[in-house]
């Protein structure tokens, strides 16, 4: 199959707490009695969206989107406290218990698939499959070359000046940290014009093509305060993992080697580059990997799309 299955609404909508602070989003399609397969949305703070469900053959499975703290229609929004890899690894645990079910298949794309490995490597006795796309694990190394440089800049010049330009020269040794800065400020023009520049630069690169209606994401104040603030949030922090590396560390690998997965990289893919994809298909052989010869970041690149919808059926067919 080479095209998405047609859209359809979610069956249930809830907002589940999952502490004092946070409640999250959760949207159930398909069938309440097919496979069950959470879905791990990027970023982080990208939410969900209702064409995320229409990977997955409606017949067949039970789809959970779930946005995660401060993402998407989850409450407070943008919010940054209480908001950890360790906390949203632990609000999947409590999803899967809410909605009832013993294990599921897990599906995530670029901080997705960082997330969706987290959760695996921590329980991995609940994860039926693992489908993974625009492989992102956190790495230093990864981080500077989309958001320091030299890395993405040499291929977007002019966006890349656009990126600059909020920031002071003097402080842009790490714009991540100056990024955040910013972010966080408790002026509301200094977030906004910071959001924007950050959004307008990773919506730029993620596609093998500028898409002139997905840089427009970066416009709506709402989305890009809390796609920036999060992803500054996460990356000023390391992802809160122990060290550098460590989702790809043997002992890590070896607590999912048993789990079918299945990893989908673009080969021009400069927002999380195909060497991180290559060492953990290094790391992880037992894993069908599949390097996409034309195609960026985006899911809805037609190469990434189709070879994802062969996952999903795929995976469709485990008892």
């Amino acid at each position: 199959m080479s095209s998405l299955y047609p859209p359809i609404k979610p069956y249930k909508t809830e907002l589940l707490p999952v502490s004092d602070l946070h409640r999250i989003s959760v949207k159930q399609f398909g069938q309440e009695s097919g496979k069950p397969v959470l879905f791990v949305h990027g970023g982080p703070g990208g939410g969900c969206d209702a064409r995320d469900a229409q990977r997955f053959d409606p017949s067949v499975y039970r789809v959970i989107l779930v946005d995660q703290r401060g993402s998407g229609d989850s409450l407070p929004p943008a919010e940054l406290r209480d908001n950890t890899t360790w906390d949203l690894v632990a609000d999947f645990e409590r999803v899967r218990e809410h909605v009832g079910v013993d294990t599921w298949h897990v599906f995530g794309g670029s901080w997705g698939s960082t997330l969706a490995l987290a959760y695996a490597q921590t329980h991995p006795d609940r994860v039926k499959s693992l489908t993974l796309r625009g492989i992102f694990t956190l790495r230093r190394a990864e981080l500077e070359y989309f958001y320091q440089g030299p890395g993405t800049n040499f291929l977007f010049p002019d966006f890349w000046e656009e990126y600059l330009a909020v920031i002071p020269e003097e402080e842009r040794g790490d714009m991540i940290k100056a990024y955040y800065k910013r972010l966080t400020s408790p002026s509301s023009s200094v977030r906004a014009s910071a959001g924007r520049a950050w959004s307008r630069w990773e919506m730029a690169t993620s596609r093998l093509q500028v898409d002139p209606s997905y840089l427009s994401r970066a416009d709506d104040p709402a989305f890009a305060d809390a796609f920036a603030r999060i992803e500054a949030h996460y990356f000023v922090h390391g992802g809160f993992f122990e060290r550098d590396g460590w989702l790809l560390e043997k002992e890590q690998m070896d607590r999912i080697r048993h789990i079918p997965a299945r990893i989908v990289q673009g080969r021009y893919d400069v927002v999380c580059p195909a060497k991180t994809a290559w060492d953990l298909h290094r790391a992880w052989p037992e894993a069908h990997f599949t390097m996409v010869p034309d195609a960026g970041h985006s899911a809805m690149e037609q190469g990434i799309e189709r070879a994802l919808l062969d996952a999903t059926n795929e995976f469709a067919k485990l008892d």
